[in-house]
């Protein structure tokens, strides 16, 4: 596939006008002189967002109450094509809390829950004083790694482990991880060190053949500011201090232009500037900069959607949305006899608002519907405004500002976390955190 033709993608993967309080569409007030335009994929001519780089992050969190969640993940499923759907909240006591589906024993609660969903939170067994989340690893405040659920766990090679209780990685101290289905980095005072799976070149070129191959691996990120974070799918993103995305693996969704499939080199992705957040899923991508959103990745669009050819979305595009964007989540995208579903996005506003669009059969995108949502919808009585959100296919979940958890959508698997299997809640419920 060239990679300039990528500039061209779905309008399901991008809002196309803003919204008002009760979910239908209209113009920003903002926005009330000008003649904002979108093509026929439904990228934005002129967003709101367009006046100019805005400085803004998430709100924080102030506990109201106990228990009371500092952040939100969601967990991952036995492999990459199992949308698995759940949640992880780290609570400001250093303790996790999961809930949701758990064939691979994401929930991390020991042998006795074997792989039983639960729709009640409850803590993963031996985890304290964690610092920073990723799926289901997390960094203790020793620096310390500890993952559950399914992925390559530095045990028995390279191969994928899955184990219902944290173990402890091999690993120097770090202050932060990310975890893949087959790969997986933390970031280390050396560097950033990489393991698992090189089918996507994400430790080192495939052209080589390393004796350690599929071991621990240090990898030559470009000098710079220092690492703030790090996400793992089919590629790997490096976050620096000062906003620089890098970038390595397959292509897409390294997000830039390159001759290679995949791209085995670091590299920065010199479209975006002031990244802010980011979120990674398998091969679909999104980051805030500057109070834009941008989203990016391999999904095929449509072709029924707007007629045309089927073609692929290499590069960041940007979204349109009512307000600055400071935080946003996407999820996996998977094809069925050629057409796509489970197209999903969210991000929360500086206001606190979360807007979502996309795939909305089970009321995930909030607006008290199944009407798949082409603009960027506002999720409707949320009584707090929003610090994160976070999306699996089906259900989406808000981490409020007062450290309470809301999700809505599907409840299939308990993801609501509000103490019921099975059904749908078109309202945001409140999460029972242990």
């Amino acid at each position: 596939m060239l990679l300039a033709a990528a500039l061209a993608a779905s309008g399901a993967a991008m809002a196309s006008c803003s919204s008002s309080d009760d979910g239908g569409s209209a113009s920003n007030p903002a926005d009330a002189g000008a003649e904002a335009t979108t093509d026929e994929a439904g990228f934005d001519a002129a967003s709101p967002t367009d006046a100019g780089f805005v400085d803004a992050k998430p709100r924080p969190v102030v506990c109201a109450s106990q228990p009371c969640a500092t952040s939100l993940v969601t967990t991952l499923g036995a492999n990459a094509d199992d949308h698995a759907e759940g949640f992880c909240a780290l609570l400001d006591d250093g303790t996790v809390a999961c809930w949701g589906a758990n064939g691979a024993g994401q929930l991390g609660r020991g042998d006795e829950a074997g792989k039983i969903d639960s729709a009640n939170a409850a803590r993963v067994v031996g985890l304290s004083d964690v610092a920073m989340l990723d799926h289901t690893c997390a960094v203790d405040e020793r620096g310390a790694v500890w993952c559950w659920g399914t992925g390559p766990f530095l045990r028995d090679g390279a191969g994928i482990t899955t184990t219902r209780i944290p173990v402890k990685l091999d690993l120097p101290p770090a202050t932060a991880v990310g975890l893949g289905h087959s790969t997986a980095c933390a970031v280390v005072a050396e560097g950033v060190v990489c393991w698992g799976s090189n089918a996507d070149g994400q430790l080192y070129p495939l052209t080589a053949t390393p004796d350690d191959a599929g071991l621990l691996r240090s990898i030559a990120v470009p000098t710079g500011a220092p690492v703030r974070g790090v996400a793992v799918g089919r590629a790997t993103f490096v976050l620096r201090e000062d906003g620089a995305l890098v970038t390595w693996g397959a292509n897409p969704p390294i997000g830039r232009l390159s001759p290679m499939f995949p791209d085995s080199q670091p590299q920065a992705v010199d479209t975006l500037h002031g990244v802010g957040s980011f979120d990674l899923v398998h091969d679909n991508a999104c980051v805030t900069a500057g109070g834009r959103g941008y989203c990016w990745g391999a999904a095929v669009v449509a072709p029924s959607w707007y007629g045309g050819s089927a073609t692929e979305r290499a590069l960041p595009q940007p979204v349109i949305a009512p307000e600055p964007l400071v935080q946003i989540a996407t999820t996996r995208t998977h094809v069925v006899d050629g057409v796509v579903q489970r197209y999903r996005w969210c991000a929360v506003g500086v206001s606190g608002s979360v807007y979502c669009w996309g795939l909305n059969e089970n009321g995930q995108a909030g607006d008290g519907t199944r009407e798949f949502a082409f603009d960027a919808i506002k999720v409707r009585d949320l009584p707090e405004p929003a610090a994160q959100v976070r999306t699996t296919p089906n259900a989406t979940c808000a981490l409020l500002t007062n450290g309470k958890v809301r999700c809505w959508g599907a409840n299939y698997y308990g993801q609501l976390g509000n103490g019921e299997n099975r059904g749908r809640s078109f309202v945001p419920q409140e999460v029972v955190l242990p």
